[in-house]
């Protein structure tokens, strides 16, 4: 069908809208691959090239093997291209520093690299949830279209280049789940006072919905909820909620978790030392890094069906968040990207490109993406 008998039809006129503003063609980022190589297709890397032995600090504990697991496949794959002569170890967060202070740590080179959620940092500045993921954003394949393709990788490199480090997209989860409850949400009565575990700026519009959020790296958020310290939790999604226990003492299980709808994972690299890297090892750790995101959403996508369904074999209660907690929420996001808008040049920046790009990819997604996946479920 041609593309101006597409846009004619009057049904999907206000999609055509947003699809309008995908028109304008952007190059990829210089520090991302140009298209989606195979691992055969990395660079061979010459036998006389030189040793180089790097530390990263992870922000996740060993027992969470997918989202950890994503350093430990750019290691690999990394030794694997260079026969051994780029040796990257991986640390679990608290081995080296805290799991909350990996992106300081290569920051201030102490190590080479880290892998993180940059939204782990929005304390320092609220641009920094747009790395990974803000309330109501964009969805994996959104984030990594936006991040290679539509301009993003060169606004966040821009951004993180304040902090000495460039940034490498390392792996997603997936719209994750909307945490556990000790007691049932029947409404936004219900959240006012309600102290829980909560990343990024999701946090900020818990906030502002009345409860009171706490950041607590992945390992310290069951016995915090055990005790009581919390009242609720949320972290990724079945695989690693199942294996963190959180069932055990919270049996409300929400969706969706409307703060994380594509996290993105990143590599974080010191600038003086990725400048230390010959080409041919900075072009393997790109690829690397590239295979870590792929096959990380892939490995979550296989792994969440079987452990939600073992979840609610035990006795969990699966709820949607209520339509006024939704709604409520939706408003207090949109209120904090103006106000931080209208006050911090850099979220401005990022925020401005960002949401336009949303509303264009969210046009698309409209119609067959939404409609397909909207029909199969209809008939589970």
């Amino acid at each position: 069908m041609q593309r101006r008998d597409f846009l004619g039809k009057a049904a999907i006129g206000a999609a055509a809208v947003g699809l309008a503003a995908c028109g304008k063609k952007e190059e990829p980022a210089s520090t991302a691959p140009a298209s989606a190589p195979a691992p055969s297709a990395a660079p061979a890397v010459k036998g006389s090239m030189p040793e180089v032995k790097w530390r990263l600090t992870s922000s996740f504990p060993k027992s969470l093997d997918t989202i950890y697991g994503g350093a430990e496949v750019l290691a690999n794959r990394l030794r694997a291209m260079t026969g051994g002569k780029f040796d990257i170890r991986v640390f679990p967060g608290g081995e080296i520093v805290p799991g909350l202070q990996a992106l300081d740590a290569v920051q201030q080179g102490t190590v080479e690299c880290c892998h993180t959620c940059s939204y782990y940092y929005v304390g320092k500045d609220k641009t920094f949830g747009f790395g990974t993921s803000v309330p109501f954003g964009m969805n994996a394949r959104q984030m990594n279209a936006w991040i290679y393709y539509g301009g993003g990788q060169k606004l966040l490199d821009e951004f993180y280049s304040n902090y000495n480090v460039l940034s490498f997209a390392g792996g997603n989860t997936g719209t994750q789940m909307g945490g556990w409850f000790r007691k049932e949400i029947k409404g936004l009565d219900d959240v006012k006072g309600l102290k829980m575990r909560i990343a990024g700026l999701g946090g900020n519009v818990f906030a502002a919905l009345g409860a009171v959020p706490q950041q607590i790296s992945g390992g310290d958020i069951y016995p915090a909820l055990e005790k009581g310290t919390i009242d609720a939790a949320e972290w990724v999604g079945p695989y690693d909620d199942e294996k963190l226990g959180f069932y055990k003492v919270a049996k409300h299980y929400y969706y969706p978790g409307w703060w994380e709808p594509g996290p993105v994972i990143h590599f974080f690299v010191n600038k003086a030392e990725w400048a230390k890297l010959p080409k041919e090892y900075q072009e393997a750790f790109q690829a690397a890094a590239y295979e870590a995101n792929i096959t990380m959403m892939a490995e979550y996508d296989h792994k969440n069906p079987a452990a939600l369904s073992k979840l609610l074999q035990g006795g969990v209660k699966l709820q949607a968040y209520p339509k006024d907690v939704l709604e409520a929420a939706y408003k207090a996001a949109q209120d904090l990207y103006a106000d931080e808008a209208s006050k911090n040049p850099a979220f401005k920046k990022i925020y401005t490109e960002w949401d336009q790009y949303r509303k264009a990819e969210n046009a698309w997604f409209s119609l067959a993406e939404a409609r397909m996946d909207g029909f199969l479920q209809s008939h589970r």
